[in-house]
């Protein structure tokens, strides 16, 4: 490789690279490039994840989880054949309320059903979208481990009103003539070309459209020991600033579709959307608010992945009667979290505010951190914090793999981003699973790493659910974690990042140019 060539790919991704990728990662670049392999080649095996063990640091709920003996395999290249459907009415940012239903054929084209909501039960159709193309897969992702890289065309995307209301909301958002005629003339039921090959994008932009999500790429099969699966798609997250959505490319996933031959049963949802068209949206039953109730301690279902390349656990407490809590976020260097880097600690207290006017079901909460430590979990990430200058981040020189360090002292770590105390403003909201177990949604994190420090950047979508593991009587005692954490630990692996960049830069950019 021409030194030209290795500054034009390293600038092409210097910026996803100080939003995040960790120190191992730098690591392995400069080690794939040592051996001369081929950075950006599809790799042909399998990887496979034993969900027993990526799930260890969760001992007390290993018997819920693990009770069907679920083994996870994630084939690269992905293999897309089939219709793949929403589980759930999915909530984006801004807030939007959608359902999904994604097309692939094997002659790699695609059709895409999006059914959008005004409400966040998704029982009442606003308007749909049919979006017709190609996808093209291309390499595995370097920037996020386990994802491969894909790039589509649109040929066509058409839109349905359903609606009269959603026609007026839809003709001020539309130039008039993004549907052939004025918008104000559309007939509920009836298609209408939005875009073509021909076409320029002016009307899907103001739609705040955009495909990109297609540009990573990620199947998980769950293997039962009855002899059932279930497949998962996992495409790119959507940026939470609207005005970034469109030209954001992901590094992080949504809420996965599932595969609607091998899902989770019973799901009355996913027969529902699998059966619906631009004409008939799939209305949702009705499901009644679940109590927001807290007690007890809640744990991430599945190793989580987060825009900025973060591999993650999350393991919240809480105590109602001190409106106290406490949290651990587990960090790992792969998608299977079974490589760990670094884990944080954080406990503080909360208040529950008003009910969410844009969420229905969500409620406000304040949460405040008081008191923050940090374990490094391997060599690069200890010598790392030694770096530090003294009263800055703990214990100047004293960083050592396995033991935990309390930051309190030097009120936070400038190092890791972190600030002592510290309030967000944050959205939580409770359901039921198919099998009526209480699930726990927090708010979702910004994507360029910021904190919600205002009540004006409060969320308003939601990351993965957390499942209940025990409930009622439990006290923080160094156990869990809480959502205040979620921004403690991503800005501490984006700083981290950064110093990385610093400190071995200049020998990374060696590496590039021999090869």
């Amino acid at each position: 490789m021409k030194c030209a060539e290795a500054g034009n790919m390293s600038n092409r991704h210097f910026s996803h690279l100080l939003s995040g990728v960790w120190l191992l990662w730098l690591w392995q670049a400069v080690s794939v490039v040592g051996t001369g392999s081929k950075l950006w080649e599809v790799p042909t095996g399998r990887f496979t994840s034993n969900l027993s063990e990526s799930l260890q640091w969760e001992p007390r709920c290993q018997h819920q989880r693990l009770q069907d003996s679920v083994r996870i395999t994630a084939d690269i290249p992905p293999r897309l054949d089939g219709t793949w459907v929403s589980t759930r009415c999915e909530v984006r940012p801004g807030p939007e309320f959608l359902t999904r239903s994604y097309t692939f054929h094997p002659s790699r084209h695609f059709q895409a059903l999006q059914h959008y909501y005004t409400d966040s039960g998704c029982e009442d159709p606003a308007y749909s979208l049919i979006i017709r193309g190609r996808i093209r897969l291309r390499q595995a992702s370097w920037i996020t481990r386990g994802g491969t890289e894909a790039e589509h065309h649109l040929s066509k995307v058409g839109i349905v009103v359903h609606s009269l209301a959603a026609k007026q909301r839809l003709t001020s958002r539309l130039p008039p003539t993004c549907v052939g005629l004025r918008l104000g003339g559309a007939v509920p039921g009836k298609l209408y070309e939005l875009y073509n090959t021909r076409a320029g994008r002016g009307c899907l932009a103001a739609l705040g459209f955009s495909m990109m999500e297609m540009s990573l790429v990620r199947v998980e099969t769950q293997h039962h020991n009855h002899g059932g699966k279930v497949q998962e798609l996992f495409l790119g997250d959507i940026h939470t600033d609207w005005t970034q959505r469109t030209q954001y490319r992901p590094t992080g996933y949504q809420q996965p579709l599932q595969n609607a031959m091998h899902h989770i049963h019973p799901c009355s949802v996913c027969a529902l959307v699998y059966r619906s068209s631009e004409q008939r949206p799939p209305v949702l039953p009705h499901r009644p608010a679940a109590p927001l109730a807290l007690d007890g301690r809640w744990v991430s279902q599945r190793c989580e992945t987060r825009p900025t390349v973060l591999f993650l656990t999350r393991d919240f407490t809480f105590a109602p009667d001190q409106h106290a809590w406490e949290g651990l976020y587990r960090h790992y260097s792969d998608p299977a979290c079974s490589q760990p880097t670094f884990s944080l600690r954080a406990s503080g207290h909360y208040a529950q505010g008003n009910p969410s006017v844009k969420l229905s079901g969500a409620s406000e909460f304040v949460f405040k951190v008081t008191q923050v430590s940090v374990t490094a979990m391997d060599e690069p990430t200890a010598k790392l914090l030694n770096s530090t200058r003294r009263g800055k981040c703990g214990q100047a020189g004293g960083w050592e793999v396995g033991v935990e360090q309390d930051l309190t002292p030097t009120d936070g770590c400038t190092v890791l981003g972190i600030k002592l105390p510290h309030k967000e403003y944050e959205l939580f909201k409770t359901e039921l699973d198919h099998r009526k177990h209480p699930l726990l949604f927090v708010g979702e994190r910004p994507t360029d790493g910021s904190s919600p420090d205002r009540p004006t950047k409060r969320p308003t979508s939601f990351q993965a659910p957390m499942m209940l593991c025990s409930g009622g009587g439990t006290q923080p005692s160094r156990l869990g974690f809480n959502s205040r954490q979620v921004q403690l630990a991503t800005s501490g692996t984006v700083r981290l990042a950064q110093l990385a960049l610093l400190v071995f830069g200049s020998a990374l950019c060696s590496w590039l140019c021999v090869y």
